[in-house]
């Protein structure tokens, strides 16, 4: 009887599809079956039923599981015990992806604290849904070549705490400097300064790279881009207050991709504003610089822009640069650190020079040897220089 019921077994997971998809909606459909296919998943292998994970659960009580387990969790009220319910018919062996409407770190936690293998919010991005698939069914791919770009996010806690400063001085320093490809992206494309600080004139090319992302190639960035000297171009927009341009994710993802695979480095001045809605741009491979200054209410914001970004992980890190530390008003440093609950990793003072070189654009920020001097460890790092050899007794003594 035992050798009766091993063969029922092995014949119905032989009957399994390689992927088995539960989705509600045409248009995540359309997607998942074109990244299916990008995969190497033949049509006969993916079996598409019209539901969620409740109906995913009622079938895999039934039937043998999938290797992949596409899922739809729009609409459930609590999903975490939906996925326990459904982990007791799915085999573990099964990559289980989930989709969803919600654009929530806590509910991304939560899905993959329960064994998803990655939750993506809608409208879908192909480019996303192909990598987490073709990771679950073909193992994961090979790392990126060392030569790819580096993305550096630049993202002030709040309006008005330097952080373009810091991400226009940065990025010039590595480009000048140390010889860098590097591209500079301004998505505040209504009141940006990164093009006033490089003394460049905006252009309509980006918002017409976020309106329209199947247009960007290479000879569309030689035309579109501003280059502002020889290794740093510029992507930035001043578009009347009063006209919509609506940003989407997809788009912004979609022209990110181009830029690493040109540049060494490309740096994305965040509004603050705009970030919250770039869940899937912030958990991208890169560098995500916190600009605060050291206001309480800067203190505040840090805590909650760290809990929104989350962990740091072998190919995400997030710094806390603390700028115009010691400006009149400000939290005493241990103060500061006492409520955000780390110390900062970088500290820019207030210094009467810094001020004077924000206003001044590049070239107050070429001349401003404090501004340097404070941000040498960020250069370092970003070059790959390690850090400086300590100072000789003679340098010590006299320097």
């Amino acid at each position: 009887m035992n050798e009766v019921v091993a063969r029922a077994v092995d014949h119905a997971a032989s009957q399994a599809p390689t992927a088995l998809v539960f989705v509600s909606d045409q248009d995540s459909e359309g997607v998942i079956r074109q990244s299916l296919n990008d995969v190497g998943v033949p049509a006969a292998q993916a079996e598409f039923i019209r539901g969620n994970v409740e109906s995913a659960t009622a079938a895999l009580a039934q039937r043998a599981s999938p290797r992949l387990l596409i899922i739809d969790i729009a609409g459930i009220r609590n999903p975490g015990a939906q996925l326990n319910e459904l982990a007791k018919v799915c085999e573990p062996s099964t990559g289980v992806v989930a989709v969803g409407n919600s654009n929530d770190i806590r509910l991304y936690r939560e899905l993959r604290n329960a064994g998803v293998a990655e939750y993506f919010f809608k409208p879908l991005v192909k480019s996303l849904v192909n990598q987490t698939c073709n990771s679950i069914l073909n193992g994961p791919a090979p790392r990126p070549a060392a030569r790819s770009g580096r993305l550096i996010f630049f993202l002030g806690v709040r309006g008005g705490v330097g952080a373009t400063t810091l991400a226009v001085s940065t990025a010039w320093q590595l480009a000048e400097a140390h010889k860098r490809w590097v591209m500079f992206l301004d998505l505040d494309i209504y009141g940006g300064d990164a093009a006033l600080q490089l003394d460049s004139t905006p252009s309509h090319a980006l918002t017409e790279a976020l309106e329209r992302p199947e247009r960007v190639d290479e000879l569309f960035l030689d035309r579109g881009a501003i280059h502002v000297s020889q290794r740093l171009d510029l992507l930035a927009a001043l578009e009347p207050l009063g006209q919509e341009v609506p940003i989407e994710e997809a788009a912004v993802l979609s022209l990110l991709n181009i830029l690493v695979e040109r540049y060494r480095f490309v740096f994305v001045d965040l509004p603050a504003a705009l970030s919250s809605k770039l869940t899937q741009v912030l958990h991208l491979p890169s560098l995500c610089i916190l600009v605060s200054d050291a206001s309480i209410a800067a203190a505040r914001d840090t805590v909650r822009w760290r809990e929104r970004i989350g962990p740091n992980t072998s190919d995400r890190t997030t710094l806390h640069i603390l700028n115009r530390n010691g400006a009149p008003g400000s939290l005493p440093e241990a103060e500061f650190a006492r409520i955000v609950g780390t110390a900062p990793d970088l500290i820019v003072p207030y210094h009467r020079d810094i001020e004077v070189a924000s206003t001044l654009g590049i070239k107050g920020i070429q001349s401003c040897a404090t501004l340097r001097r404070s941000l040498t460890p960020i250069f370092r790092q970003l070059a790959g220089e390690g850090p400086p050899p300590p100072p000789s007794l003679f340098a010590r003594l006299f320097g």
